[in-house]
């Protein structure tokens, strides 16, 4: 099984995170993406959200993640989870992404951001993740996101608000 390493950024904002219906796969997601040679994940997870939504963004550090406090070695701030997706890509055929998952917030506001970006409040992923647990056959992506990005969606901004 081939594995590719991911970055994802979950965008918090007045209580609410940032994500778009993805153009390859038609889900909303959140910004991230392939991590590239020479980049560690946090590198990749700011440089993703600047290419798809304009925005500089900052990792959103909990106390665990300043824990290590020396000069060498380098310490990198670490993901949130890390999350092992199957991917059945029509180019790269069936392999697994393997997700760093990031909790991140706007530095400057949000007056880049780039068009196709909407904001889903609290309370909108919490109404979707109720309609989810009540009717999992009749549950549309096409107006909501996928299970997984609902629960963390909800997560990140209980965690960053």
């Amino acid at each position: 099984m081939t594995r590719h390493f991911t970055a994802t950024g979950y965008l918090t904002w007045k209580g609410g995170v940032f994500l778009h219906r993805h153009p390859k796969i038609n889900l909303w997601l959140p910004p991230g993406g392939h991590i590239e040679i020479n980049e560690d994940p946090a590198e990749a997870v700011i440089r993703e959200i600047k290419e798809e939504t304009g925005l500089l963004a900052a990792i959103f550090e909990t106390p665990t993640s300043k824990e290590l406090n020396f000069d060498y070695p380098k310490s990198i701030v670490p993901p949130r989870f890390i999350l092992e997706e199957d991917i059945d890509d029509p180019i790269d055929g069936f392999h697994n992404h393997i997700d760093m998952i990031y909790y991140c917030q706007p530095v400057k506001g949000i007056n880049q951001l780039l068009p196709g970006w909407r904001l889903f409040g609290y309370k909108e992923l919490k109404k979707a993740q109720k309609i989810y647990e009540h009717d999992k056959d009749g549950f549309d992506t096409y107006i909501h996101p996928p299970v997984d990005v609902i629960s963390v969606g909800i997560n990140a901004i209980e965690s960053t608000s």
